[in-house]
Parts: C-alpha cells; structure tokens; sequence
C-alpha cells in the first residue's frame, strides 16, 4: 500500500511538459476581401477610433452569432474559454469550428483545464485537423487522476485562466461572461443562467487580439500534442463526419434556431446596427499566475476597476453572480459612499446561486454594506418568464453577468467576478466601453427591470435584514432568505464557518 501512495505521489507531482516545442504566433492581419474583414474595415473608415458594439443579452443569439462569425471566417478563428462542455452547445460550437477549418480557416483554440473534464481525446482529434491547433493553458498532469494531480500541485494547478474571448478574420470579437455550454446558452429546462456579453468590430477587436496573442504564447501554453494521446486516422474520419453531422442540425434543430434569431435577423436587415463608442481592452497579464495569490501589483483588471471607480461622480452599478467584497472591499465602498457616490449591487440570492459556499461567504458582508448605505439587490430564483427564445420556460435562474455601469457613460463588461478568486487567483479580461449612448439604456434597463427580478434587501427598525419583492402587482417581504429551504440555509452557513473564503 506504502509503494501504491508513493507512485501516486510520484506520478501526480510528475512534470507538466511546459517545455514541449511550440511555434509563437499572432493575429493575422485583416484581408480586406474577407466579409467580416471588410465590414470592419468600412466601419472604421467612418468611426475611425471609435469600435462599435452589438449587447448580447440571451443565450439564442449569443450562439447565433458565434455560429454565424465561423461560417463567415475566411483566415482565422481565435477562441479563449474557461469551460468547453461536450454538450449541445459544445459540439455546435467545435462542429462548426471543424467546418471552418475545411475551408482552409486557420483555428487556434486555447482552454483551460481544469473544468473542460474528459474532453483531451476530442481536443487531441481537433488538434490532428491540419488547420487547427489547440493548446491547454496550465495544465494538470496526465501521469495520474486528474484532480489527484491537482491536490498534489496545488500551489499551481490552482491558479486558472478565467478569460473569454472570440475573434474571427482579426475583424470581429465576443467577448463577456459566457462558456461554452448549455446553461450558458440558455438551453438547459432546469435553469437559465442569466448572462451577458457584447459583439464587437473597429480598433477594440485589435487589443482583444493583443490579449489573446500573449496567453496562447505564454510559457503556461501546452500544445494537447504534448500529451501524447496518439491519434487513428479510422478513429479522426469518423469522429469529424460525426461532428460535421451534428454541426448541420436538421431546420428544426438548435442551430437553425440559433442562426434565426430575432436579433440577428434585425442586425441582417440593418434594423440594429453597432453603437460606435470609445473602448478599451483590460487583461490581467498571464504572469499574474506565477505570482504570489495576492499581489495587488499583478492583479492590473482590478486596479483598473478600481481606478474608474474612484473617478465616479454619482453612481456606480455592479452586476456580478459571486459578490465577497472582504474587508478592503467594504472599506473601498465606505469611501465611494463618503463621496456622496452611490453603489448598487446586484449579485445571486441563497436560492438563485449555483455556488452555496460563496453566498455563505458573501452573506457575512450584508448587514456591513447596508449600514454603509449601499443598495443591494438579491435575484429571485423562480421569475415570471415566458420563455427563453428556444422556446421552453425554465425553472429556476441564476445571475451569471459580470457588468459594470460607472456614472451611466461607463460600460464594462467582461470575465472578472467580485471575489477573491478572479481578484486574486485567477487570470481576467474584460471590455471598457465609453459612451453616454450605450451606458445611460443599459443602467436604466437593469435599474427598471430589478423590481420584476430580484428582492431588495434592507434592514429594518432593529438590523435584522428584510427581503422585498415589489413588482408594483405584488408585494412579499421575508426575514430569512427568500425561496429556500432548511437545508440549503443550514449548508450556506456550514459553508460560511469554514476558512475557505480565499479560494471563493
């Protein structure tokens, strides 16, 4: 038993070949005959330095515009994720990456390893395409059970890339909170997970490249190659006649809805156009995870964050799914509130959440940030939806968008949560837009719509926190979190008594 423990041991502390052999490479310029090249092109003919941007708040048409930006893509497609599942949304997504690179497009997908789980084997058979190149950021070692590896490595295999972003022909991007999965897309009955991102074109696509250029050319960079997983041609022709096959779904399929949906049909018809605005391209440099967990000093999303949030002069909005401000962040709001700015937060409920420790973590935070005088706003789990645009109701939704909306005329949206986790351990990236035009509807919008979804939570006469829920139809007021049972509050504050905050 002894000699067992010890070659596990062995095996998950084995080296990950970061030195494998890889060829540096970036963003191919932009070929001006090229639809989604040409497009961009024109657009900065007449905006010159301002970008442009299309919001994509659902699911249908965040998968819509993904698929249609491939069938587009005539020199290359640049894909950054934290998660790639092997669902329908994932086999849409590779699929019709497989067609692209069929055409002759040049595909470079980088992902995380941590949560993309049991997917090297499809990874390794995209990789053999000879115009798609895949490489793993940080990985894990293979010489042993994946997360046996990553308790014996820890200190590193802890550290993750948390960045998302889509570019294709070096003209177009997404980028915004979503993975690629189901839930993301909105396509799962159970839950919805309500999200958000924004397509963009004009200079910005320039810096998200930037972005992407220095993760896939970092040391932390495998190639799936270096993994060794060999490779048989019977085995490929099969698996990418499987893929092409599920990639051009029937007219009844997910991909024929996603490709019809209501907004793309209207930016088709020029019903909806981009809304030009100033951007910038903030990305935590991918060092930041060969640094200690805590140096602010590499930590350059935050402190940009941080920056435009001390600029603010009325009012700062933040939307995020995970919300543990710590005592720097209760004393950094007591300040903004000092200057007679105002703060709302919006982020899950118990009962909303898809992760219980972080609400217990957070719920330790509440009463502070009350008694400071910030607004807070907890999601309703269960809302009056009608459907989802791939035509079923959901049964529960939770928070998944990470935006932000500084004195209505900043707009930020991007990967990075407020949590020690993205803060601190994880790598982020995210979009600065500069624009009254888009930062004023956008603010109003979740202003207006937060009566219909969530409760605001306040205190009363005595500091006990209160829940209302007004939608000015009907009015509930709880004094323990809202649509929740015993168990899930018992587990929360199990959660909260443990020393766990700092990995949340």
């Amino acid at each position: 038993m002894l000699a067992a423990v010890l070659l596990l041991v062995g095996a998950g502390c084995a080296t990950v070949p970061f030195d494998y052999p890889k060829i540096a490479s970036q963003a191919q310029p932009m070929d001006p005959n090229a639809p989604a090249a040409r497009a961009a092109l024109e657009w900065e003919a007449e905006h010159g330095e301002l970008s442009g941007f299309i919001g994509l708040p659902h699911g249908i048409d965040a998968l819509g515009a993904r698929l249609r930006m491939m069938e587009v893509a005539r020199h290359s497609i640049d894909a950054q994720y934290f998660i790639l599942k092997k669902d329908r949304a994932g086999a849409l997504f590779v699929g019709r990456m497989l067609l692209a690179a069929d055409r002759g497009v040049q595909v470079r997908l980088l992902i995380d390893d941590v949560f993309t789980s049991g997917v090297d084997r499809e990874l390794s058979l995209l990789d053999a395409h000879p115009n798609i190149e895949v490489r793993i950021f940080n990985p894990l070692s293979r010489n042993s059970p994946k997360y046996w590896a990553y308790l014996l490595d820890f200190g590193r295999a802890n550290r993750r890339m948390h960045n998302k972003s889509f570019t294709v022909d070096s003209a177009i991007s997404i980028v915004g909170g979503r993975n690629i999965g189901e839930e993301y897309f909105e396509l799962k009955q159970d839950v919805m997970f309500d999200d958000y991102e924004v397509f963009v074109l004009g200079p910005a696509v320039k810096e998200i490249g930037a972005s992407f250029d220095q993760y896939w050319n970092s040391v932390l960079s495998v190639p799936v190659e270096a993994f060794g997983l060999s490779v048989d041609y019977a085995e490929l022709d099969a698996w990418r006649e499987h893929m092409r096959t599920r990639a051009t779904e029937s007219a009844t399929g997910i991909y024929a809805q996603a490709i019809g949906s209501t907004l793309l049909r209207d930016v088709r018809d020029r019903r909806i156009a981009p809304v030009p605005a100033k951007a910038s391209v903030v990305s935590d440099d991918p060092d930041k995870l060969l640094y200690d967990v805590g140096d602010e000093e590499s930590t350059k999303l935050l402190l940009e964050k941080r920056k435009r949030f001390l600029d603010a002069d009325r009012e700062i909005v933040v939307i995020t799914p995970y919300y543990i401000p710590g005592d720097g962040g209760i004393a950094f709001t007591r300040e903004l509130l000092s200057r007679g700015v105002k703060v709302v937060i919006v982020t899950n409920s118990l009962a909303s959440t898809n992760h219980v420790a972080v609400h217990g973590h957070y719920a330790k935070y509440r009463k502070r940030l009350l008694e400071a005088g910030a607004e807070l706003w907890e999601i309703r789990a269960v809302v009056d939806l009608d459907t989802t645009g791939w035509g079923h109701t959901p049964e529960r939704v939770t928070l998944h968008s990470k935006a932000t909306f500084v004195d209505r005329n900043t707009v930020f949206v991007g990967s990075l949560n407020f949590d020690p986790r993205s803060v601190f351990i994880n790598t982020e990236m995210g979009i600065f837009i500069e624009s009254a035009d888009l930062g004023g509807p956008f603010t109003e919008q979740a202003l207006a719509t937060l009566p219909e979804a969530a409760y605001r939570v306040t205190l009363d006469e005595s500091g006990q926190l209160l829940w209302t829920y007004d939608n000015g139809v009907e009015r509930e007021v709880w004094r323990k979190e809202p649509q929740t049972s015993w168990g899930r509050r018992f587990k929360a504050g199990f959660y909260r008594i443990l020393p766990i905050e700092g990995q949340l």
